[in-house]
């Protein structure tokens, strides 16, 4: 008997209940876990609490064994379409110490883990319009509501669009579009997202949790190394687009927030940057 034993794994029902105030998870018996992203209930208010929640919460499903496919989403009719009223105190209070421990610190660690610490097939699901779908358009297969509208909304409120989601928006739509996007502020429909390839199906939001759970049945057909040993091969792109590009995008970034010495992040700001894209235009100044 070896001297030591293996060090305990993360337990599903401990961790569930530690997030339990920003995911809403599920799992079956045969390891297929839903994650459902929330503020109080309902859709994601974007908060450096939150913010933060997401990367630990990854980084425990990616330990724990039990897991075999994990599907991630939002809530209710919206994916994110606004902050938290006070989920940035901290930015005002002190921009330096947020721009590294709340936005560079954890914003990394979101995107690595879910690209490099989740070593089981991944599927998000876009369940509404929103900003910083980057979490569900770099799982490994991307199902998106027929109402759903992705766009970046960084430019538009005075910061540089360089802490992840211009990784997806340049790694799916390419050099061009993606530039158009990020400077615009683009609102592309579900259904346009389907045409350049940014998901993979668009669905009535409804049926949206029945079919990533029936593409999960699909991907429980093959053994669980096959399972895990593909995501190392269709992760390869992503893998070397975070290598290359995350971190220094990041620091642009944050140098860009230092040099204002003000918050971006007030509700109202948000709110009134966002309004374009319910009132159905494709950008804000036109």
């Amino acid at each position: 008997m070896s001297l030591q034993q293996f060090a305990a794994t993360p337990d599903f029902d401990e961790y569930s209940e530690k997030f339990k105030d920003f995911f809403h998870l599920e799992r079956r018996d045969d390891g297929v876990l839903l994650a459902r992203a929330h503020t109080v209930g309902g859709p994601i208010q974007l908060s450096v609490q939150n913010h933060r929640a997401l990367g630990q919460m990854l980084k425990a499903i990616g330990a724990d064994p039990k897991n075999e496919v994990l599907i991630l989403s939002g809530s209710g009719d919206e994916f994110m379409m606004g902050s938290d009223p006070e989920g940035f105190a901290i930015e005002e209070a002190d921009v330096a110490s947020w721009a590294y421990e709340y936005a560079y610190k954890d914003g990394r660690t979101n995107v690595t883990a879910l690209v490099n610490e989740i070593e089981v097939p991944t599927i998000g699901i876009l369940n509404g319009s929103g900003f910083h779908t980057e979490i569900v358009l770099m799982c490994d297969i991307t199902i998106a509501a027929e109402e759903a509208v992705l766009f970046d909304l960084h430019y538009d409120i005075g910061s540089v669009p360089a802490d992840g989601v211009h990784n997806a928006f340049q790694e799916l739509l390419g050099v061009k579009r993606a530039a158009y996007a990020l400077l615009t502020g683009e609102a592309i429909p579900a259904r346009k997202a389907l045409e350049l390839g940014m998901v993979n199906e668009v669905l009535p939001r409804e049926r949206l949790e029945e079919r990533a759970f029936a593409l999960a049945d699909h991907i429980m057909t093959q053994p669980r190394t096959t399972r895990r040993l593909t995501t190392q091969i269709i992760r390869r792109p992503w893998k070397r687009r975070v290598l290359e590009d995350l971190d220094g995008g990041f620091g642009i970034q944050m140098f860009g927030h230092v040099a204002r010495h003000h918050s971006i992040h007030g509700k109202e700001h948000i709110r009134s940057t966002v309004d374009y894209v319910r009132d159905g235009r494709k950008n804000n100044f036109d």
